[in-house]
């Protein structure tokens, strides 16, 4: 019976789907594991088999442990809001629901042919409204919560106002956003709406100015990864930085913990040291810097207050507050020179361009360790959001400092003794303190630290300013908030509506508050977005639902905010979500939470590592504050998988002899006989095994149908180099494609046996006849060419048990690690060995079958049946391997002579060393090799090697 795979995939793929296979249901009598992949965006292009890479790993694995009688979660839903479908629908008109259901439509037609086991009664899509209900649910706890440092949780914001009524910020040991002083009395004293804008200082979800990457022409607030090289990585738009009011998330409140919680989860340690540094913890101390003839101070964070004496300038952030307070009026022109030219900058741009820009403010900050005038600066290199968003400068020690002062012909004063700055800061953080005092000058009160190791100097100094109440010890992260507004139509609406211009929560048991109808998807005629062009959009606090605005009127009607929540708002905890997906009652309910309780094995990009990762794990230990989530971390088990690059193919256009209408192509290995030649991609479509279909090539180009080709043995064969995969190169490979030429589970295979999960590798087309060959192969253990079946109960035989449980805990092992590559190796091995051994066992090739099926499931369901198996593959047992079986009947050891490897022998295993020796010293070759030497000594390592010592 030939291997049929377009029958054989068709027929399961119906039968799974008729006979809800992959449907799972909580069971307390099985353990549990749940498997995850990172949200996908539907993108109207579809998948290119770079994509299903991570969904195919984490199938495997997902099979394996049913397999192995796990109750196995492998859910699939899509991340339907993006800027994509809003840009889509204001080219079209059309309303990106409708594109974005037909690009989910068009994904679960390519991801079902792939033969995934996702239980597709769980799916889910953030733009939903049963979904989002609690998105905006999740963000009205959080803007009715505050961070309380003691107990390290948020608590609700009524225990606040309690704590003000009684006494006021006395004893107060919060997360805010600018440290408050008021008492009991004056807190009484306020009106409603100040102590709605005072709580506002204290809220986890919360209003504040924050500094954003704002473009004009997509007319919203980007993330830093939308933006590369100061336009907009989508249309290309110029983004400036701009201050504006924006939802924000107090992350920051949370970083401890979500360094901690790094300790507890398995990860890779790349992974885990991006996450550390993007929190950015660092033991530091505030101190306060007065301005030179003024009665203004601000205040700086340094982890090496040590280095006081150091300080030659002071450099602002080019958002601080005080660059408009400090900038003199001879250096103002100068000043709004410098900052238009910094709004085009993104953050993320600025910490990695190492290029020295700055302009000085005009005003002098006083040393208060030496009464010093230090120069006060403006620069890019210093953030806003990090520790104040002013620094002391210590260019001797500091190689950014340093690159500043040599730029600007600044002062560079070395604290370490024997430093060498000449050319470069000496970063090092040990060493014995030298001019502290710097020479010359009189500390306060006549503190010198000179002599003192860096260490000790730090800890000196912290004292020393603590008590003299010029500043404080501190922790500081460089974690910053979340911004969490966009302006833009296709996204979670916020369920908040405005009274008095303060923001009110939409009442629970309204939601979810629904996205309105509009007309057009830009931002209005005076700027508003998108959702000020909507008609219904107000919320009438009697009736307790959305209105005509034209009903507001500020006693019962109300503006509804404008914004929406960012794409990250509904993959933050979609993870529980999948629990219980169609409980309208709660988030996850308490029974499905405690079974499940957080994703075992979790597969996706690293470029997730400082965004998504961050913000989910922040949502979730928010949720397991409230009890919400029985689990603080949300992904046990981290796997990242590599990317497929293209493999793009080239023709060679020779220029010399090619003329308007006959353009002439030389073969790939004939080219360096031409002078002029240029490399042209060419649709990989029309390439296999680097030889190109003429024919096929000039009905794809037109403008080629007249060409002349320059051919090596009768075929035109192409180049080839290693690209990311873009329709610009023409090398996109859609799974379709192969799925409908080789099958899926040849798909599958290749995909695993192009290398390690977690390594990028190129996409070769060449290599899949190799995996479809190996099917076939397997496929005829079970089958004779008349159709009729050769497995039967012919006792197995010695090497053929050996061979069949050396592959078990051959893939057993790799599964576990992730090393699918050498188990279909494993695989190919095994089955060529079964082949010649003529293996008709019927128990050896049932596990045979059940070992492939999380590689390859439809031909191993086709074969389980065809075998008497009853029920789904998928429920049968993993095969266990025994030890008996794999002992080694005979071995090969190498013989050496000085170490030297020179002939191989077989034994019988285990062997006594006395005989091997014999046998050695008995043997012709030995005695070649000696060439009439002495032998010092004979050393035998059992079953591995004989080295002759000789002199």
């Amino acid at each position: 019976m030939d291997y049929n795979f377009r029958e054989i995939e068709k027929k399961w793929q119906k039968a799974w789907v008729d006979n809800r296979t992959y449907k799972v249901v909580e069971d307390t009598t099985k353990q549990k594991y749940y498997v995850l992949n990172m949200f996908p965006y539907p993108s109207g292009a579809g998948l290119h088999v770079g994509h299903p890479l991570g969904y195919i790993a984490s199938d495997i694995y997902a099979r394996y442990k049913r397999l192995k009688g796990f109750n196995v979660l492998n859910p699939m839903g899509y991340d339907a809001y993006g800027l994509p479908a809003e840009q889509y629908a204001i080219k079209t008109g059309q309303h990106p629901e409708k594109t974005t259901n037909e690009n989910i439509a068009h994904y679960r037609e390519q991801l079902d042919k792939i033969g995934f086991s996702f239980d597709w009664d769980r799916e889910v899509r953030t733009c939903d409204p049963g979904y989002y209900h609690w998105t905006q649910w999740a963000f009205e706890k959080m803007f009715n919560s505050f961070y309380c440092n003691k107990c390290q949780q948020a608590r609700p914001i009524a225990e606040l106002v309690s704590h003000f009524e009684e006494s006021g910020t006395e004893g107060l040991d919060v997360a805010q956003s600018e440290e408050l002083s008021f008492t009991a009395d004056e807190w009484k004293s306020m009106d409603d709406a100040t102590k709605q804008r005072t709580l506002m200082n204290y809220r986890i979800a919360y209003l504040g100015e924050t500094m954003v990457n704002w473009c004009a022409g997509l007319g919203t607030v980007l993330a830093n990864d939308e933006v590369v090289d100061g336009v907009s990585v989508r249309g290309g738009f110029p983004v400036v930085q701009r201050r504006m009011q924006q939802w924000c998330l107090r992350v920051s409140a949370y970083a401890q913990r979500l360094l901690d919680g790094l300790d507890t989860i398995d990860w890779s340690d790349s992974i885990k040291e991006t996450q550390r540094n993007w929190i950015g913890r660092s033991e530091g101390t505030e101190v306060e810097f007065n301005v030179k003839d003024s009665d203004k101070h601000f205040t700086i964070f340094t982890t090496r207050a040590d280095t006081m004496f150091g300080v030659s300038f002071m450099v602002l952030a080019p958002e601080s507050e005080l660059v408009a307070e400090l900038t003199t009026a001879d250096q103002k022109a100068e000043v709004d020179k410098y900052l238009a030219y910094v709004k085009s900058r993104t953050e993320l741009e600025r910490m990695s361009d190492h290029h020295v820009t700055g302009v000085f403010s005009g005003s002098y900050a006083v040393n208060p360790f030496t009464g010093d005038s230090i120069p006060i600066w403006i620069s890019e290199y210093v953030l806003a959001g990090y520790g104040t968003g002013a620094i002391m400068a210590v260019p001797a020690h500091d190689s950014r400092d340093y690159a500043f002062a040599r730029h600007f012909n600044l002062p560079i004063i070395p604290l370490i003794e024997g430093a060498d700055v000449s050319e470069a800061s000496f970063d090092a953080k040990e060493g014995i303190v030298t001019n502290s005092p710097a020479k010359g000058k009189e500390s306060l009160d006549g503190f010198s630290l000179n002599g003192l190791t860096v260490k000790e100097a730090i800890a000196a100094t912290k004292k020393f300013v603590t008590e003299h109440h010029i500043g404080r010890v501190k922790v500081n992260y460089r974690l910053r908030d979340a911004i969490f507004s966009r302006q833009r139509y296709w996204g979670e609406p916020f369920p908040v509506y405005y009274k008095d211009g303060m923001p009110q929560m939409i009442p629970e048991e309204c939601l979810p508050l629904e996205l309105p109808e509009i007309d057009k998807y830009e931002p209005t005629e005076t700027g508003e977005p998108p959702l000020g062009r909507a008609k219904k959009w107000a919320w009438d606090t009697a009736k307790k639902e959305v209105v005509d605005k034209s009903l507001i009127d500020n006693k019962t009607v109300f503006p509804i905010e404008l914004n929406t929540m960012p794409g990250f708002a509904g993959s933050s905890a979609y993870y529980l979500r999948y629990m219980d997906p169609h409980n309208d009652k709660e988030i996850v309910g308490k029974k499905a939470d405690e079974y499940w309780r957080h994703v075992d094995l979790y597969v996706g990009g690293t470029e997730h590592a400082t965004g998504h990762l961050i913000y989910s794990r922040f949502w979730n230990k928010f949720l397991h504050d409230y009890g919400y989530s029985c689990e603080e971390e949300p992904f046990q088990k981290l796997v990242n998988q590599g990317m497929i690059q293209g493999r793009s193919n080239f023709v060679y256009r020779v220029n010399e002899l090619s003329t308007d209408k006959k353009p002439v192509f030389v073969s790939y290995n004939l080219r360096k006989n031409y002078k002029d030649v240029t490399p042209i991609h060419v649709w990989i479509n029309l390439v296999k095994n680097d030889v190109l279909d003429i024919e096929g090539f000039k009905q794809w180009s037109p403008e080629y149908r007249d060409a002349e080709f320059i051919l090596e043995d009768g075929k035109y064969v192409c180049g080839f180099a290693t690209e990311k995969m873009s329709k610009s190169m023409y090398n996109v490979v859609n799974p379709d494609d192969i799925v409908e030429e080789y099958g899926a589970d040849t798909l599958r295979l290749y995909e695993m046996f192009l290398g390690p999960v977690e390594a990028s590798k190129p996409w070769d087309t060449n290599g899949i006849d190799g995996c479809f060959r190996f099917l076939k192969k397997f496929w005829n253990l079970y089958w004779k060419k008349d159709s009729n079946s050769i497995v039967d109960d012919a006792p197995a035989k010695a090497e053929s048990l050996k061979s069949v449980h050396k592959l078990i805990k051959k893939v057993s092992d790799d599964i576990e690690k992730f090393s699918y590559n050498t188990s279909i190796s494993a695989f190919m091995i095994c089955v060529n060995e079964l082949g010649q051994q003529k293996c008709t066992n019927h128990a050896l090739l049932t596990d045979l079958v059940v070992l492939i099926a999380p590689f390859a499931p439809h031909i191993a369901e086709e074969l389980w049946h065809a075998m008497g198996g009853q029920g789904s593959v998928c429920d049968a047992s993993w095969p266990v391997y025994d030890e008996k079986y794999l002992k080694e009947d005979e071995v090969k050891m190498m013989v050496s002579f000085n170490g030297k490897v020179r002939f191989p022998m077989n034994f019988a295993a285990n062997t006594p060393k006395e005989e091997v020796e014999k046998a050695v010293l008995a043997d012709e070759r030995t005695a070649k090799y000696l060439g009439g030497k002495n032998i010092v000594k004979v050393i035998v390592v059992p079953n591995r090697i004989v080295n002759i010592v000789v002199k």
